[in-house]
């Protein structure tokens, strides 16, 4: 009953968009994207908007759509769609320039939400016009004058949005797309802290029927791999980055950077994800989409996680300082290695005799640098100690961090005498 609600709702979205026409409000939201290329269907004009404080109009052209009226449902139909499409790649042979000019551009039509709603056909272009301009000229593409084309075309790199819609109005102002932009950003940010989590809610952020529909995801057996994951490695990390989100006739899609690191192996991946509420109100993601990524995250990664290396290192280095033998044990992996100790019972035992007798006095770190090694971090930094009984050295540590939940843990500590 629930997905039949959902898709009666995009069914109805698509009903109102061929009767009346889909008419959005672009707006200045903090997670808009830096360029939409928005089509006025009913204006036949196409007008490239930039959010560069803030959101705001730098060219408008001339635009010739479907020859029939109404949001594209059936091949064949010559409506063009309406909703958020993505440019695709130029396509690459030679052109009719009377139909296309010499540039044109692939639009993602149909994209999941289009799928759901049970739409056909394929082949919808943004491009250009060779022969004589006339408005609802074309069966389902969007076309312009070859020079506006050749313009346009400085402002339609991979992946930007193309919002098409029987009438587009926008605003400068954040608008009421603020709030729900913010709460998929947040719920983004969710989805991938109980992923890293390895975290059952994971699985909820999910509409399973809709994936089915959107892109035939056999969801028993994504959650079947995706658990297999879980138990095989001892964390993974997930950070987003770059997120950007629009809204579409009954939709959001959100388009992002994701940086997936496990135990050996670490990548980024740009998706985007289209999502639509459930009776709850709840935001699902009904399909997805892979794309190449924007930024490269893993100096992103490294620098959030040099924070976080920073931070314990300093709170080890106070623990050692006051003797604390308990809280200094509390860094150490169970299986750790200091030097030829094993074990942080080891560890703690050897510290615990030692500082009865001569408690440490002096302990500065200098040079600290971090980097990532295949078990976690590598924190490598200049240490200078001094004890009660007047012992005093200067040498290279070396410690191997590994993940335990939010924080980490010392494996391996290893220490070198400097001259």
């Amino acid at each position: 009953m629930r997905v039949a609600l959902i898709v009666l709702t995009l069914i109805m979205s698509a009903t109102t968009a061929l009767a009346g026409g889909w008419t959005p409000l672009l707006s200045s939201h903090s997670y808009g994207p830096e360029r939409i290329i928005a089509v006025d269907k009913r204006a036949q004009e196409l007008i490239v908007l930039e959010r560069k404080s803030p959101l705001h109009e730098v060219r408008r052209f001339p635009c010739t759509t479907g020859q029939s009226l109404g949001d594209k449902a059936v091949e064949g139909d010559m409506r063009t769609p309406e909703g958020v499409y993505f440019v695709g790649r130029r396509i690459n042979r030679k052109l009719d320039w009377n139909l296309y000019g010499n540039i044109a551009y692939s639009l993602n039509y149909p994209n999941p939400i289009d799928r759901i709603k049970g739409k056909t056909g394929s082949g919808i272009w943004l491009h250009g016009r060779g022969k004589t301009f006339l408005p609802r000229d074309t069966l389902g593409c969007v076309a312009l004058k070859v020079p506006d084309m050749k313009n346009v075309a400085l402002d339609a790199a991979y992946g930007t949005p193309v919002v098409i819609a029987d009438d587009v109005d926008w605003t400068p102002e954040p608008g009421e797309s603020e709030v729900t932009a913010m709460t998929l950003v947040k719920t983004l940010q969710e989805w991938a802290r109980d992923w890293g989590a390895k975290d059952e809610a994971f699985f909820s952020y999910y509409d399973a029927p809709l994936l089915k529909m959107s892109e035939g995801l056999d969801f028993d057996g994504f959650e079947a791999h995706k658990r297999n994951i879980f138990s095989a490695q001892p964390w993974i990390h997930v950070m987003v980055d770059n997120v950007r989100a629009i809204p579409g006739p009954g939709y959001w899609v959100t388009w992002f950077d994701q940086y997936y690191r496990t135990r050996g192996l670490a990548s980024t991946t740009g998706k985007r994800f289209y999502w639509v509420q459930d009776e709850q109100g709840r935001w699902r993601i009904a399909g997805r989409e892979y794309v190449p990524v924007t930024e490269e995250l893993d100096d992103k990664y490294l620098s959030v996680k040099t924070g976080e290396a920073v931070e314990l290192v300093e709170k080890w280095r106070e623990a050692w300082l006051a003797a604390d033998v308990a809280a200094y044990g509390s860094f150490y992996e169970p299986n750790a290695d200091q030097g030829g100790r094993r074990g942080a019972a080891d560890i703690v035992d050897y510290k615990k005799t030692l500082w009865a007798k001569k408690p440490p006095v002096r302990l500065e770190i200098d040079d600290l640098k971090v980097a990532l090694h295949p078990m976690g971090l590598k924190v490598a930094f200049v240490q200078v100690f001094a004890d009660a009984g007047g012992y005093e050295d200067r040498g290279r540590k070396t410690l191997i961090l590994v993940p335990e939940g939010d924080s980490w843990k010392i494996d391996s500590e290893q220490w070198r005498r400097m001259r």
